[in-house]
């Protein structure tokens, strides 16, 4: 027990030395904007409010609408004090008056902030709708302000429609989600919409340097850039960040330790993978694939801003104007210097590869793999043939063909006379038809078996009436040689229809195309 008591004794003497810090507030609250000119990154929003504050043109419900971190709530807060500060509604208020406090810290009996997520059922509104019935207490105005209220039920929306269209004039509702599909359009379209967009990566990145300098606390511009790129277009995340930074290094951070604690990837390193995916050098695009995987780095992250690289790249390539996009300009040069060559069809399917391997990133164990994979195939399908290149390498084909198609035209008629036995000099002028361009006839080789068969038949007046009505479309020779000699004029019949749809095969536009392309023989 004596033990007991000293060691009490010194934990109670410690304790006295050494309190509690009660005071100390994180960054993200600390510097939460209190007033309109405080927004950053916001101005269409901010302008809108301002003018309707002034004009007096007050809506009673307002949905926000944006990401996290882009200030829906502080903008929540700073339209709540404007409309309950002391010479309100006002833009131009005191942050620090009494009212103001109360509402920026929760305290006000007026201005009610209730969790969409824990109060999203009809008996919470059915509360509600008794509560604002009575007159606020002290402000001008009672404020609900119900965040995430996507996770309202279907019940408590329609629960919520009647009081919502026509609340009393002591009444504004508030509404701020980042889910907007999932609210009911009856209940937006009774609301004034605002979308907040992303934060700037500048802007962050000057609000950080800032709150640094406020802090004593001495931030290098690439670190501070390394934070914003991190922090995605929210600026909660890019001050939390911050926050934690300042724990772990102390009085100066840099980019190095923002890279080690985070995973990031440096923009040197970036860039130089992106300048060997262009120079088609797999070896060294996988030597930083795998030394950033093994330095424990996110590869989803690596590949985002690989994504991000190549669309800087190709913007570049249709806009002049367009700026780097963060990249240094040494950096940026080299980039330039090595897209040069490749053309914009070629950037297209670099970014569609890659967002194709970001999809099977996601969801994969094995992220390396896949991410291998996506640089592998990047640098490959630089050298795939493409459908213009073929267009390019056919057209040139079709000109050095088209001093050959002719003359081969104009000999192969000739030689396949030659290959047919003919004892008799009369069917040479059985060859002269197929030689002029004359219209084929559809039907003459039904007519022509019709013959044969009688002829072997030995009918003799139905040969000679046969031979008749085949003399208007051969020739007269042709008659000639049938009476002549029966086996030579089978012969003769027998080239000539061969003759003639050659002729037509050749004259069929496709097969022309084909052999003026490809200088292919006829089949004979």
């Amino acid at each position: 027990m004596r033990q007991h008591g000293t060691i009490r004794s010194k934990n109670l003497g410690l304790k006295n030395r050494h309190p509690l810090s009660v005071s100390y507030q994180v960054f993200a609250r600390k510097y939460r904007p209190k007033t309109f000119q405080d927004v950053l990154g916001q101005d269409h929003v901010i302008k809108t409010l301002r003018n309707a504050i002034e004009q007096d043109r007050l809506a009673h419900a307002y949905l926000f609408v944006g990401p996290r971190g882009t200030g829906k709530t502080s903008t929540a807060r700073i339209l709540a004090k404007a409309l309950n500060c002391s010479n309100g509604p006002s833009i131009d208020f005191d942050p620090d008056e009494d009212i103001c406090l109360e509402i920026a810290e929760g305290r006000s009996l007026d201005v009610l902030e209730i969790d969409g997520a824990s109060n999203n059922g009809v008996d919470q509104v059915r509360e509600l709708r008794e509560n604002v019935r009575f007159a606020p207490a002290r402000c001008r105005f009672k404020i609900i302000y119900i965040d995430e209220v996507h996770m309202l039920s279907n019940a408590a929306f329609n629960a919520l429609l009647k009081t919502l269209e026509e609340p009393p004039d002591h009444v504004k509702f508030i509404f701020a989600t980042t889910e907007p599909n999932k609210i009911l359009p009856t209940i937006i379209s009774r609301c004034q919409r605002f979308d907040l967009k992303p934060i700037e990566t500048q802007t962050i990145a000057d609000q950080l340097i800032f709150i640094s300098e406020n802090e004593g606390v001495k931030l290098d511009q690439s670190a501070a850039w390394a934070i914003a790129k991190g922090a995605d277009g929210g600026m909660r995340d890019g001050q939390s960040m911050l926050d934690q930074l300042v724990a772990f290094c102390g009085e100066h951070i840099t980019e190095e330790n923002v890279l080690e604690i985070f995973g990031f990837t440096s923009r040197e390193t970036v860039a130089k993978l992106t300048d060997h995916i262009l120079n088609k050098n797999t070896v060294a695009a996988l030597e930083i694939l795998h030394q950033q995987a093994d330095s424990g780095k996110e590869l989803g992250q690596l590949l985002e801003d690989l994504i991000g690289c190549l669309r800087a790249l190709l913007v570049s390539k249709v806009d002049s104007t367009a700026d780097s996009d963060g990249i240094p300009q040494e950096l940026w040069d080299m980039l330039q210097k090595s897209v040069e060559t490749i053309p914009t069809d070629r950037l297209l399917n670099l970014v569609e590869i890659f967002a194709q391997t970001d999809g099977q990133m996601k969801w994969a164990t094995n992220k390396r793999l896949h991410m291998e994979i996506g640089v592998i195939k990047a640098i490959q399908s630089l050298n795939d043939a493409r459908i213009s290149d073929v267009i390019t390498a056919l057209a040139g084909v079709h000109d050095l063909s088209q001093s050959t198609a002719l003359p081969q035209e104009q000999a192969a008629p000739a030689k396949q006379v030659e290959e047919t036995p003919t004892p008799v000099a009369t069917p040479a002028p059985v060859v002269t038809p197929s030689a002029t361009p004359a219209p084929p006839t559809p039907t003459p080789t039904p007519k022509r078996a019709e013959k044969k068969t009688d002829e072997i038949a030995g009918g003799l007046d139905k040969f000679i009436d046969d031979a008749e009505e085949g003399s208007t479309e051969i020739t007269a020779p042709a008659a000639v040689t049938t009476q002549a000699a029966p086996a030579q004029s089978k012969a003769a019949e027998v080239v000539a229809p061969d003759t003639s749809v050659e002729d037509d095969f050749q004259k069929d536009p496709l097969i022309q195309q084909a052999m003026d392309t490809f200088q292919a023989s006829r089949i004979s």
